[in-house]
């Protein structure tokens, strides 16, 4: 997804602050969202993982620069939870009132009036899937990734679109997250590790990054040779 959420590669944000990095929860009331996450998905708001990280990348632009981790987690879990039927938005806000909070403060939750459906269930725990077909890629081979935006979910960050990487590794068949978190199925796709000099994304040399991405994501690069 476009946009202010997706921040990884963007430069102006400064240096990542790792201020106790070593704990858990820095407050209370973070261990009690990453409870009602776990239970939100027991109660059917959501079933992959992929649709709520969706969820959290639909929040309040200004909330995802400023509410934290698990202040985004709380605004998409709340989105999910509205969707689902679970909630009311007039539920949201009472509690909201109950709680001190104020009719100017902002909300990140950001319920969609038209939400995807939730789809089925999955086959079975964990995202590994067996695929029919055989990869197109094998490690060692140039790839080049899509140069497309995608409206909605997807494991392709923006800043590694267009970019030529090296497959260094092969996993098989997981759960494809541009359709699972719109609800639209499992469709398992080959995953595959991409290792991408720091001049090919960014001109600046000394190191490289890996990404894990989805065969749709890529198309073999033609050889200079």
């Amino acid at each position: 997804m476009d946009g202010v959420h997706d921040l990884g590669g963007k430069p102006g944000f400064g240096k990542v602050d790792k201020t106790g990095e070593d704990e858990v929860f820095h407050e209370r009331w973070e261990g009690a969202v990453f409870t009602m996450v776990g239970a939100g998905s027991v109660a059917g708001a959501w079933y992959h993982s992929d649709q709520f990280r969706h969820a959290v990348e639909r929040i309040a632009p200004e909330a995802y620069l400023t509410h934290g981790y698990y202040g985004r987690w709380l605004g998409g879990l709340e989105t999910l939870l509205v969707e689902a039927g679970i909630v009311s938005r007039d539920e949201l806000e009472k509690k909201v009132a109950e709680m001190g909070g104020a009719d100017t403060d902002l909300v990140a939750a950001n319920p969609s009036d038209d939400p995807d459906p939730l789809g089925e269930k999955p086959a079975k725990p964990g995202a590994r899937r067996s695929v029919k077909t055989q990869p197109l890629f094998s490690v060692g081979d140039r790839v080049r990734t899509s140069k497309d935006s995608v409206p909605g979910h997807t494991r392709l960050p923006a800043y590694a679109r267009d970019k030529v990487g090296e497959v260094i590794s092969c996993h098989g068949g997981w759960v494809y997250p541009d359709t699972a978190a719109h609800g639209r199925g499992e469709d398992p796709q080959h995953l595959f590790t991409v290792r991408f000099t720091s001049e090919a994304l960014w001109n600046k040399a000394g190191f490289s990054v890996s990404l894990d991405l989805f065969e749709p994501y890529l198309a073999l690069e033609e050889s200079d040779v």
